[in-house]
């Protein structure tokens, strides 16, 4: 389905696109990949980094921001795929600076999705949150909204456009930029031992990198339009993990930081009325008027009980110190 494609990734140099590219070209013959993002110091160190790694032939690097519309309509011209991984992250950073998080994330997507409508891009995957579900920070509510473009822009495909929209949520990804693990490592490689645990109920999902682009790949061959993604993936208690990278350290209990939740859901009571369970992973179909579901549905899928709750706190496969050591070895 990629083979022979054209792919972009809006914000492609975070660490989620850096995964992309490496599997996009182990796993499929792409006819380009481009690597949309406004930082063009990041676009230099990765084009370098991956140099010897993929076909660097087959990769253009643009700058441009989602915020540009002008651009992006540039940039989506003759573009077959693409994987929406742009937005501000940083809980903290989206309270201080309220509107520009809006900018990115909210007007950002609905960028994403005018420039594919009109630029006749055939899939757009959504890459979401765990934060946005029941959102308690500014970061989780901009997401929340985003989903709810992505999945009603399927309303507008007709005669004249055919571009099927669909998200993908996952919650912290193991090793990247929005994780715990890098600001732990460097405080270990400076000698410390003890580490800041905002509150040892904590919970969180794991899922790694290449989880989760397996996940974006599954959904552009499957997607129909309008479903959320959702893989199965275990829980761990944050105070293990911290033991799970130093064994001998002494923990610093902070407090839960503003906009933070002990345990973090993917799929809440609510949308268990329109969740299925599959093997690898849940999907939430759309509840809307126009939505077919007989059309849209894909087979398989075993609907869960009304009042199912995917939640770290309450899930049924946990990681413990020393499968939290076992999987450190691989991200």
């Amino acid at each position: 389905m990629l083979n022979g494609k054209t792919i972009l990734i809006t914000g492609g140099t975070g660490s989620f696109g850096k995964k992309f590219l490496e599997k996009i070209f182990k796993d499929y013959n792409p006819k380009k990949v481009i690597i949309y993002s406004r930082d063009e110091f990041k676009q230099i160190v990765m084009k370098t980094d991956y140099m010897d790694k993929v076909d660097m032939d087959r990769v253009r690097f643009f700058i441009g921001d989602v915020r540009d519309r002008e651009r992006l309509y540039r940039a989506f011209t003759g573009v077959d795929y693409v994987i929406h991984a742009a937005a501000m992250k940083q809980v903290p950073t989206c309270e201080y600076n309220p509107m520009e998080a809006i900018k990115t994330n909210i007007h950002g997507a609905q960028n994403v999705i005018d420039a594919a409508l009109d630029c006749g891009v055939k899939k757009v995957v959504a890459l979401s949150t765990d934060k946005a579900v029941n959102p308690i920070n500014l970061y989780g509510g901009t997401k929340l909204v985003s989903d709810k473009l992505f999945i009603a822009a399927n309303a507008y495909r007709g005669k004249n456009y055919h571009t099927v929209f669909s998200v993908v949520r996952y919650g912290n990804v193991a090793g990247s930029r929005g994780s715990v693990i890098p600001i732990w490592q460097k405080m270990i490689d400076e000698g410390k031992n003890t580490l800041g645990v905002t509150d040892m109920r904590m919970t969180r999902f794991w899922i790694t990198l290449e989880q989760g682009v397996d996940l974006v790949f599954k959904a552009f061959h499957e997607s129909k339009g309008g479903e959320t993604y959702i893989s199965k993936i275990p829980s761990f208690h944050i105070g293990d993990l911290a033991k799970a990278m130093l064994p001998d350290c002494k923990i610093d209990e902070i407090g839960i930081r503003e906009g933070e939740k002990l345990h973090e859901v993917m799929v809440t009571k609510d949308d268990s009325l329109l969740t299925y369970e599959y093997d690898r992973h849940y999907i939430i179909y759309p509840h809307f008027e126009w939505w077919d579901f007989q059309a849209g549905f894909t087979e398989g899928g075993v609907k869960v009980p009304d009042g199912f709750e995917y939640s770290s706190g309450t899930n049924t496969v946990w990681l413990g110190t020393e499968e939290l050591k076992t999987a450190l070895k691989y991200i």
